[in-house]
């Protein structure tokens, strides 16, 4: 099965989450090609999709949110996950319990009909924020490090490529 696992990355940690999906699909007997959404083709060209990006002020990065809304018939029409990388995770606390859905994941979610979001931890270095951004996130009690749940993000991905395989609990048919 042909899988485009896409993100959009301002830092890299979203980049690394891609491609370490796109490694598991691999693993597990899938074509999985990995991209920066601003470079990707088409989603017409897979047969399924995961993307993802780094959220800023509750939304995907720009460009993850132009393929999104492009592609929206093609993706409408076959099994698609996403993923969402922000500090709501890594603040954790009230910051996570009340982390909303992208704009774009929510506007989408009855046109794409996708089987899940994600929302995962990224890694965060003071350089990744304005220096107000870098006091107000120490004020806040803000740690800076990877975060990432590597078993998480690798358990998440081992369900995708079981779905794909038709061995999914998602009750969706074999792809």
């Amino acid at each position: 099965m042909s899988v485009l696992v896409g993100y959009a990355s301002e830092h890299g940690s979203t980049r690394e989450i891609a491609e370490r999906i796109a490694g598991r699909l691999r693993e597990r007997g899938h074509t999985a090609d990995v991209r920066s959404l601003a470079e990707a083709p088409g989603a017409g060209a897979y047969r399924a999709a995961v993307l993802g990006s780094a959220v800023h002020g509750g939304s995907w990065i720009p460009e993850a949110s132009r393929y999104l809304h492009a592609n929206a018939a093609p993706l409408g029409r076959m099994p698609v996950w996403l993923f969402s990388v922000g500090l709501a995770r890594v603040v954790g606390g009230w910051f996570e319990k009340h982390a909303q859905e992208p704009a774009e994941v929510a506007e989408l979610r009855d046109a794409l009909g996708f089987r899940e979001h994600r929302l995962l931890a990224g890694s965060l270095r003071p350089e990744h924020l304005p220096r107000f951004g870098r006091v107000v996130y120490r004020l806040m009690r803000g740690r800076y490090g990877d975060f990432r749940d590597w078993d998480e993000i690798d358990g998440w991905a081992d369900a995708i490529a079981a779905d794909l395989s038709g061995a999914g609990t998602s009750g969706a048919a074999p792809v």
